[in-house]
């Protein structure tokens, strides 16, 4: 059953309003890119908000948070007797297993693909996708495992993955349907959706959509140690071994990635814990504050958001209520309600774009784009992106957003590393930035990405330049050159 979160003012659970709106308008200047967060105390809700187009009831783009999720159903299927922590991996892939089994091969435990201690070298996860036959178990298994598992540590996706197969094996069903009754039902979570791989298997190390409020529930579960509205959930002791310090991670390169790594979860500092995605997917759980941190982003910098965590929100949590601050909390309200990702601002039309509508054909791009089809009008354009897998579809004006439209011609479950443009669904804008520039932007909303477009009419054909917010500047990409069929 989906019963709410309470919501409550910010100094009823001791936490400054005028501090969270701190935290909100420092992370707009000195990060960029959040997307959403939701902050509890005590339980209840404090402060939560979007950066429109993103919104409350669309799922976002876990990334590397998934494996949190994957390691709950591994300590569910640990509590209802399918394996132990101590079992070899193995034991459970004889059909997949390599001629020869080296011995580093033959320690490894499930222990070790849990806190990222399996011995290998390199991250597995490129080469499992890659390599022909998508049997990604058998790729895993074939890799040389240089170390012996328990002394080096190496985040490493293909050792979650791994654990995802391993309770497919043993439950008979994917992880996402494992923890559906188990889990996402007790928590009111509904909706989630989580990639597989050529052979079914859920991806476990990414892959996983869910909402944020539902990345807050997740937090509190582990922040009570297992128990949801009076009902155990998950056994304490696994909250307790999942969330400890299994792995030094101390050569890592910025603070809150030395304090250790656990079962899939980060420790940090302030004796707090955390899963993390990419990009800036976050479940911070901060157990002497009783505070859990839920945040959604697409931001270049993952550490710069926790610094501010700590510099503006950890100091502001009181131990008991504060007064009510009814100026301080209207002003948090409106800076709540005015956050959001800002559309395409500029001209709607340009004499330039009289004689421009067309179709451009494009050469070889990162993108796989193939064309671009421009129609321009008074108020705006009509625009049409094909690309190797999809035909995006988009009405572009400035200054307001617009859902558009894609048809795809082959499976939209795409993993990472394939080329192309996000998954949609997609929001659009678009303006001119000067007589000869026309400026899209695109807000992929259930992922951290927001793709610019720039294209630059020339005679003939169009320069294309693009980049994603998620991304530093030196990472856009070179510039495409286009013809006009």
């Amino acid at each position: 059953m989906n019963t709410p979160l309470i919501r409550c003012t910010p100094e009823s659970v001791g936490i400054s309003s005028a501090a969270i709106q701190s935290f909100v308008k420092a992370s707009e200047a000195r990060v960029g890119g959040l997307h959403s967060f939701m902050l509890l105390r005590h339980g209840q809700v404090a402060a939560e908000a979007w950066w429109a187009p993103y919104a409350p009831e669309r799922p976002h783009m876990l990334y590397s948070l998934s494996k949190s999720f994957t390691s709950t159903a591994v300590g569910l299927a640990v509590a209802e007797g399918l394996l132990t922590v101590d079992d070899p991996v193995l034991s459970f892939f004889e059909a997949e297993a390599p001629r020869r089994v080296s011995r580093n091969l033959a320690a490894m435990r499930v222990h070790h693909l849990l806190s990222m201690n399996t011995g290998h070298d390199v991250d597995t996860t490129e080469t499992m996708i890659v390599r022909r036959g998508g049997d990604w178990a058998r790729t895993f298994l074939s890799l040389p495992v240089k170390h012996q598992p328990g002394s080096h540590f190496l985040y490493n996706t293909g050792a979650t993955f791994m654990l995802s197969a391993i309770v497919q094996r043993l439950s008979g069903q994917t992880v996402l349907d494992y923890l559906t009754p188990r889990l996402f039902e007790p928590l009111g979570i509904t909706g989630a959706t989580w990639e597989s791989c050529p052979k079914g298997v859920n991806t476990g190390g990414f892959g996983l959509s869910v909402r944020t409020e539902d990345i807050a529930r997740l937090g509190q579960l582990y922040l009570q140690k297992g128990v949801w509205r009076g009902q155990r959930l998950l056994p304490e002791s696994w909250v307790e071994q999942a969330t400890a310090a299994h792995s030094d991670n101390s050569s890592q390169p910025t603070p809150d990635w030395q304090q250790g790594y656990g079962y899939q979860f980060w420790r940090c500092r302030h004796g707090a814990y955390r899963g993390d995605g990419a990009y800036g997917q976050y479940c911070l759980v901060m157990p002497t504050q009783d505070a859990v941190l839920a945040i959604t982003s697409g931001v270049t910098d993952m550490q710069a958001v926790l610094d501010l965590v700590w510099e503006r929100l950890l100091p502001a949590m009181a131990a008991n209520a504060l007064p009510e601050d009814v100026d301080a909390q209207a002003a948090l309200a409106d800076a709540l309600a005015n956050c959001q990702i800002a559309p395409a601002l500029g001209a709607a039309s340009s004499p330039q774009g009289r004689g421009a509508s067309g179709r451009y054909v494009l050469g070889e791009n990162p993108l796989g784009l193939k064309s671009v089809t421009l129609r321009f009008k008074r108020d705006g354009a009509a625009v049409r992106l094909v690309s190797q897998g999809a035909t995006t579809l988009l009405t572009c004006a400035p200054g307001v957003w617009q859902e558009g439209q894609v048809a795809w011609r082959k499976a939209a479950n795409r993993l990472p590393l394939q080329p192309g443009l996000p998954n949609p669904p997609v929001l659009a804008s678009g303006a001119w930035a000067d007589e000869t520039t026309y400026a899209l932007r695109l807000c992929y909303v259930e992922t951290p990405f927001v793709v610019d477009l720039a294209c630059r009419l020339e005679d003939n054909g169009l320069a294309l330049r693009a980049r994603d917010s998620a991304h530093a500047e030196s990472d856009a990409w070179p510039e495409i050159a286009g013809r006009r069929a």
